[in-house]
Parts: structure tokens; sequence; C-alpha cells
């Protein structure tokens, strides 16, 4: 028995020797700050959402227990269109929310296909007021990491871009998913125009597009890693932006864009803006123009 009440002792030592050496109980959760990311709401429920990084996974679990075990949520029913045990992920600034029957979702660095088409489907057959999911697929990089980073809504039929995420001559993959013939079945159509996509999608007869920078390829590119594009619009017309991003606040000025600028030295290191900043719960059903 010596051995082995020796073995443990020394295992023992050696444990509590890294115990008291590691500062934290849990691992930090740094980017939990960005609460865009790890949920969405859409409709009447949610996607609760599989964090690409291993070291974001955890975060989605506070809404999942939150929609488990709040009283405020608990004995609702809240239907999870997409749950985080799913194989594969999905980010929640990859979530647009254009209006009450139109959701964009990016096909980016951190948001796969597959998931965007399993939550279409399953959007699809639970529910039927959301009828379209466009799935915009923008460059996986590290600058262009969630869709609302080169692309947001700030008003009917208005919208911030990144140039960058297009093709010189303009086009760029789009592919608008419907429902399909039965419940694991999808329609995809694809398209290369972004501004004909949106305008068919939101039956809009007007479109515009505000470039980031105002497309100089200098200050779009700074502005963009500042998160120029990341607006989060509080009202139609009515966002908040970084001051630092003045090149693009002042042309959704002149778009008639009502700009709430916040103090941005410390917040833009993070590489988020006010959108990754933000989780919408409840949204007013504001009926297009």
């Amino acid at each position: 028995m010596a051995p082995f009440i020796f073995w443990n002792l020394a295992f023992y030592t050696i444990i509590r020797t890294q115990l008291d050496h590691y500062p934290f109980y849990l691992d930090p959760m740094p980017n939990l700050y960005f609460t865009r990311d790890p949920a969405a709401a859409i409709g009447d429920g949610l996607s609760i959402n599989k964090m690409r990084e291993p070291a974001r996974r955890r975060e989605s679990l506070f809404m999942q227990y939150i929609m488990r075990y709040h009283p405020r949520f608990k004995d609702h029913d809240v239907p999870v269109w997409l749950d985080r045990d799913y194989e594969f992920p999905i980010e929640g600034g990859d979530e647009l929310l254009l209006n009450d029957e139109v959701i964009a979702i990016g096909v980016s660095a951190r948001t796969s296909a597959k998931a965007i088409e399993r939550l279409a489907k399953n959007l699809f057959s639970r529910q039927d007021r959301i009828r379209k999911v466009l799935a915009i697929e923008i460059p996986k990089c590290r600058a262009f990491m969630h869709l609302d980073t080169v692309f947001t809504m700030v008003d009917y039929g208005k919208f911030t871009i990144h140039p960058a995420i297009q093709r010189p001559e303009g086009d760029m993959n789009i592919f608008i998913l419907e429902k399909g013939a039965d419940e694991e079945s999808l329609q995809i159509t694809r398209c290369t125009c972004l501004t004909k996509a949106l305008k068919e999608a939101l039956s809009l007869d007007e479109l515009t597009l505000i470039p980031c920078g105002g497309g100089d390829a200098i200050a779009s590119a700074r502005e963009q890693w500042n998160d120029g594009s990341n607006t989060l619009a509080i009202a139609p017309g009515v966002v908040v932006t970084y001051d630092r991003n003045y090149v693009s606040n002042a042309l959704l000025r002149e778009h008639g864009i009502e700009v709430i600028e916040v103090p941005s030295s410390e917040l833009s290191r993070g590489r988020g803006g006010p959108r990754c900043m933000s989780m919408p719960i409840v949204r007013k059903d504001i009926q297009n123009k």
C-alpha cells in the first residue's frame, strides 16, 4: 500500500501546486461582451448557437439556461429553431433579420452553410411567417468575421456595405432558400447581384447601398476594420456607430440616417462594433413602407 499512497500524495501535490498558481476557477470568457453571437431571436423563437471556436462554446449556455430555468421564460415554451448541440456552427453576427418574412445569414468564417440549411428547414417546417433565407457568401477571413461586419440594414431599403465583399465586377454568391416539397427539402436559387436579391426578397422598388468609408480604398479598409459597417439600428433610419468612423458616419447622415456616435477608443480593440455588443430579444412589429 505504501507506494500507492505515496503516488497519490505526489499526484495531489502536483495538482495542488498547479491550482495554486492558476488564478481562475473557470477560464475567462472575454468575448462574452459580444452578446450578438451566442443566440438570435428569430420570429417568436430563438437559435441558440454552436460557436465556431472552442473558446466561445460556453457562451451560448447562458441563453439555454435562461430559456430553460428563468421564471420569465421557462413556462412559455419558446421555440428553439436550432440549438447549440447541432454539429455545425452558426453565430449571431451572421444572422440579420431584414423584415418579418426574410432573414439574411452570412456564409462566413464562423457560420457553416450546413447550419444555415438546417436552420432554414426547421423554420419552414415549424412556423409560417419567415418564408425566405438569403445565404450571403462573404470572404472567409479575420477582418470579415461575420456578415454584420461588412453589411447591415440601416433603414427601409438602405444598407451599409464594405465594397471588398464583392468581386471586382460587383458580383457575389447569394443563395435564396425557400420551402421545398417536404420538411427535409429546400428550393434554392442562386443570384449574383446583391441589389437584385434584396429588392426581390423585400419587395423594394428602390435600394441604396452605402459604402463603408465612402468606397475609398484606404478609408473603407480602415473604417471596416474599426467596425464602420457594424451599425446598430435602433429604429428605421436611426443607428448607433463608433465615433472614430467619421467618413462612414458623414455618409450615413448624407443619406438621411440619424447617427448616434459612441466613444470607441477602447471598445474597438475587441474587433466588434455596436451591433456585435447587443442582442435584441423583442422587436416591434414595424411594417414596411
